[in-house]
């Protein structure tokens, strides 16, 4: 399994904006948007939040992997963003989140879902993935990265 099966470089947000946790799961989810037309971010965003009233994606070290389901995708999408101030996600370790992998599928898909999530854990176990993710130059940069993986 590699990222760039479900990335694409418009999916590759280089310099997140956002500050707090919905704003960063509203421009993470905007690429979705832009790509499938009929998709309502408002409605992924709120999709995003009741996973989150479970309990944060933010898993510490400054890592955030924002998921859920939605009948409207076509296919299992992830975003990729990555923030250098850090946003306030209610990390689980209450530090600022800086690199962030948004991941949604159609509600029927369930092993590829969970696999998908896994693997991306596997990568943010890694300081070098890590560390090469948020010093990678611009979008083409991270992109470049990332279709590595």
């Amino acid at each position: 399994m590699r990222l760039e099966e479900f990335l694409e470089k418009d999916f590759v947000l280089h310099d997140l904006a956002a500050r707090t946790k919905t704003e960063a799961l509203s421009e993470l989810a905007a690429p979705l948007g832009r790509k499938w037309l009929a998709l309502d971010t408002a409605k992924a965003v709120t999709v995003l939040l009741e996973r989150e009233s479970l309990g944060s994606t933010g898993i510490g070290e400054g890592l955030a992997i924002p998921h859920g389901k939605m009948d409207a995708l076509e296919r299992i999408a992830i975003v990729a963003g990555r923030s250098g101030a850090g946003v306030d996600f209610d990390a689980l370790d209450s530090k600022p989140c800086h690199i962030f992998f948004l991941v949604m599928a159609p509600e029927k898909v369930v092993g590829l879902h969970l696999r998908i999530l896994a693997h991306i854990s596997r990568l943010l176990a890694d300081e070098s993935f890590k560390n090469a993710f948020m010093n990678a130059q611009g979008q083409d940069g991270l992109w470049e990265f990332l279709k590595g993986y």
